[in-house]
C-alpha cells in the first residue's frame, strides 16, 4: 500500500528529533564512520516532495536522494510494480534463467535514448559499475586502453572511477594507487573560463588530449553532459559537440554520463539532447529505477557487442524487482508529462533565484537545466568560492525542514534536485526557506 503523506512542511520538534538522536547514536555504534550522513534526521515515510522522519517533522525535499526519486518517493506506479514482482519472485539471475522484464528494459533504453542506430543494453546495479563497464566495452571495441575523463568529473568510488573522479576529498584521498591510464583534460566551465566559447573550450581540451595521449591510443572520452558532483556545470554551447565529433572522426568511443542528468531530469530525457550531441554509449543509473538499485550502458550495436560471451554481467545486474521498478519509472514519466513538468520547475527555480541574486553579490552563478539546478557561492564582490557561507546556509535549511545539497570542486555550490512530482506551493515553500537562509547566512 502507498503512503500517501501531507504535501506541507510541518517541525514539530527541533531537528534532529529525539528518536533520530538515538539512531543517530546506533550509527555511530553499529556503521563504519566512513559512511557520512548529509542531515541527522532518520526516515520513516516519504511520498511525492516531503520525507517524514521518525520523530513525524515532515521535510521539503530538494535532493531527491541525489536525483535518484526522480518520479516522487514510492510514486504509485513503481510500488505496484515491485510488490507485483516481489511475489512472483525475487531473483534468479539473468546469467542462469533470464526474465523478460530485462529485455524489456533494454528495449526502453533503445527507444529513448539519443539516435536511431541499432542499440543494445546491458544492466548493472550502481552508477559506477556502469561507468567502470562501458569503459570495458570501449576498450573491447577500440583494441585501445587509454581514458580521459574531465576536470571537476565525478564518476564513482569503485578503483577505476575513483581514478576518473577529480576531487580528492571525500572521494580519493587515501584510497590509491588508482587505476591507471586515465587521463584528465580541462572543462568547459563558463562562469570560471573568462569568456571561453564552447569551440573554444573544446580545443583546449583536444590540444591536451593531443599531446598528453595521441588519438592513437586512446579507447574513450568519458564526460558528463552536466557535470554533478562537480558543480552541475553546464558547459559553454558547442562544446559538446566538438568533443564528440573529435571522436567519431579518430575512432575513439563517446560516452556520455547521464548518471545523475538523465530520465527527465534536465526537461529532456537526456541531457546530451540539449546540445544535439549522440552519445556512442550512454550511462545511465540513479532516476532508471524510482529508488532500487539498477544502471545500465546503452550504446552502438557494434561497440556493445565487442566483449566476448561472458565478459559482461553480474550476480544483481538488472535484478527482476529493479527492472519492474524501471519499467514502471518510464511509464510515469511518459504518462505523466514528467518533462513537461521538469521545465515548469526549471522556470519557477530560476525567477526565484535571479530574484535573490539581485540582491546577494554572494550568489556568483546560477546555472542548470529542468530540476537540476545550482547556485555557486563566493565572497562578496569577487568570484573567490566560499564553501563555509555555503554549509551555512545548507544546514540553516535544514534545521527549517528543508533537504538541499551542497556540491561542488570548491564546496561552495548548493544544488537543487526536487522530484518531478514536487506541487509549486511546496517547491515555493522549500524556495521561501532557502531565501531566508541566505538572508541569516
Amino acid at each position: 500500500m502507498t503512503v500517501i503523506l501531507e504535501q506541507a512542511r510541518r517541525l514539530i520538534t527541533e531537528i534532529p528529533g529525539p528518536r533520530s538522536r538515538e539512531l543517530m547514536a546506533r550509527k555511530h555504534s553499529a556503521v563504519a564512520a566512513g559512511v557520512g550522513t548529509t542531515m541527522p534526521v532518520f526516515v520513516e515515510a516519504a511520498s511525492g516532495g516531503v520525507v517524514r522522519d521518525v520523530d513525524g517533522n515532515i521535510l521539503i525535499d530538494l535532493g531527491s536522494g541525489i536525483a535518484v526519486t526522480t518520479v516522487g518517493n514510492s510514486a504509485p506506479r513503481v510500488v505496484d510494480a515491485v510488490s507485483e514482482q516481489v511475489a512472483a519472485f525475487t531473483h534468479t539471475c539473468f546469467m542462469v534463467t533470464p526474465y523478460e522484464s530485462y529485455v524489456a528494459v533494454c528495449e526502453a533504453l533503445a527507444r529513448l535514448t539519443p539516435g536511431d542506430h541499432d542499440k543494445r543494453s546491458a544492466l548493472f546495479n550502481s552508477g559506477a559499475e556502469a561507468v567502470e563497464n562501458a569503459v570495458k566495452i570501449a576498450r573491447a571495441h577500440t583494441r585501445r586502453s587509454a581514458v580521459v575523463a574531465f576536470d571537476h568529473a565525478y564518476h564513482g568510488r569503485t578503483n577505476l572511477t575513483m581514478a576518473m573522479t577529480a576531487k580528492s576529498m571525500p572521494y580519493k584521498s587515501g584510497f590509491g594507487p588508482f587505476a591507471s591510464e586515465v587521463y584528465r583534460a580541462p572543462m568547459s566551465y563558463p562562469y570560471r573560463d573568462g569568456g571561453l566559447d564552447g569551440p573554444a573550450a573544446a580545443q583546449r581540451a583536444l590540444s591536451v588530449i593531443d599531446k598528453q595521449v595521441g588519438a592513437a591510443n586512446l579507447a574513450a572520452v568519458v564526460i558528463e553532459p552536466i557535470q554533478g558532483e562537480g558543480g552541475f556545470i553546464v558547459p559553454a554551447p558547442g562544446f559538446l559537440a566538438a568533443i564528440a565529433d573529435w571522436c567519431t572522426d579518430n575512432g575513439v568511443v563517446f560516452i556520455a554520463d547521464e548518471v545523475q542528468s538523465g530520465f527527465a531530469r534536465t526537461a529532456t530525457m537526456f541531457a546530451c539532447e540539449h546540445e544535439g550531441v549522440v552519445p556512442d554509449l550512454i550511462v545511465t543509473a540513479k532516476g532508471i529505477a524510482g529508488g532500487l538499485p539498477l544502471s545500465a550502458v546503452t550504446g552502438r550495436a557494434e561497440m556493445m557487442d565487442a566483449p566476448h560471451v561472458g565478459g559482461l554481467g553480474g550476480t544483481y545486474g538488472g535484478n527482476p524487482i529493479a527492472c519492474a521498478a524501471a519499467l514502471a519509472t518510464i511509464e510515469t514519466i511518459e504518462s505523466d508529462g514528467l518533462i513537461d513538468r521538469a521545465r515548469a520547475i526549471e522556470s519557477v527555480i530560476l525567477a526565484r533565484l535571479h530574484a535573490l541574486a539581485a540582491t546577494d553579490d554572494r550568489i556568483g552563478d546560477i546555472r542548470g537545466r529542468g530540476a537540476m539546478i545550482a547556485v555557486e557561492i563566493v565572497h562578496s564582490g569577487t568570484d573567490t568560492p566560499d564553501p563555509e557561507r555555503t554549509k551555512a546556509i545548507a544546514m540553516t535549511a535544514h534545521a527549517a525542514g528543508v533537504i538541499v545539497l551542497t556540491c561542488g570542486t570548491y564546496g561552495n555550490v548548493l544544488r537543487l534536485l526536487p522530484p518531478l512530482s514536487i506541487s509549486d506551493e511546496l517547491l515555493h515553500e522549500g524556495l521561501d526557506v532557502l531565501a531566508e537562509a541566505f538572508a541569516a547566512s
